[in-house]
């Protein structure tokens, strides 16, 4: 996997390039915000491991960036800001995972694995789906309802696969948080729930009455389908 890691501080930056080299990614190492970003949206870079903490441009801010520029972007944050309110932020704006410092290597390298299964696909379904008038090419992020192609983010076609997948069932809003997002179940957020709205704003016909995303009162939300 090609992996831009965005750390300020050289000792650390150098330590974990070595140690993702080790495993047998490809690393670009940059120490600024505006790198980042500049290396993110032009490189082949399939996943960021990105700190908070930054020189010019915060981590906040290079997430945002480049979640807009590229959304089938893999990324990780990394920072030394352990408070739920910081999580839910990072999470919020579109991080795939947080890692908190201090963290083990075998932790950090697990996720990342985590994170590289994810983006190969190793969730089981179709690529394609026709439903109600949209059709879903979730292997190229896209929606097309009529003429009119949609794009969705890799974390919304991720949820539409997840769901189509068990639509014998709903799920939890703290599954789709560990399946989406690879956050825990326990995290307190609406970040699913807005997540979903924006999603149902793309490809639902009737926002108001959904006929692909349903919600189950009490539960999370189900396939609504019949497909």
């Amino acid at each position: 996997m090609n992996i831009l890691l965005v750390e300020d501080e050289p000792g650390l930056r150098n330590g974990l390039a070595d140690l993702l080299e080790a495993q047998g990614h490809t690393v670009i190492a940059v120490g600024d915000g505006l790198s980042a970003c500049s290396r993110g949206l032009t490189d082949n870079i399939h996943l960021v491991v990105l700190d908070l903490t930054l020189p010019d441009v915060d981590g906040i801010e290079v997430c945002r960036r480049l979640r807009n520029g590229r959304p089938e972007l893999l990324i990780m944050m990394l920072t030394a800001r352990a408070r739920e309110d910081d999580k839910v932020a990072g999470l919020g704006i579109g991080a795939d995972d947080y890692v908190t410092k201090p963290f083990g290597a075998r932790e950090l390298l697990a996720r990342i694995d985590a994170l590289g299964r994810r983006m190969r696909g190793d969730l089981a379904g179709p690529e394609r789906v026709e439903v109600d008038g949209c059709f879903l090419d979730l292997g190229r992020c896209t929606a097309t309802r009529g003429e009119n192609p949609i794009q969705l983010t890799a974390r919304e076609a991720r949820i539409l696969r997840l769901l189509y997948v068990n639509k014998a069932r709903a799920l939890t809003r703290g599954e789709l948080l560990e399946q989406a997002w690879g956050a825990s179940a326990k995290l307190q957020t609406r970040t699913v729930d807005m997540t979903i709205a924006n999603l149902r704003q793309k490809i639902e016909s009737d926002v108001a009455a959904p006929r692909i995303i349903t919600t189950v009162k009490g539960v999370g939300y189900a396939w609504g389908a019949s497909s």
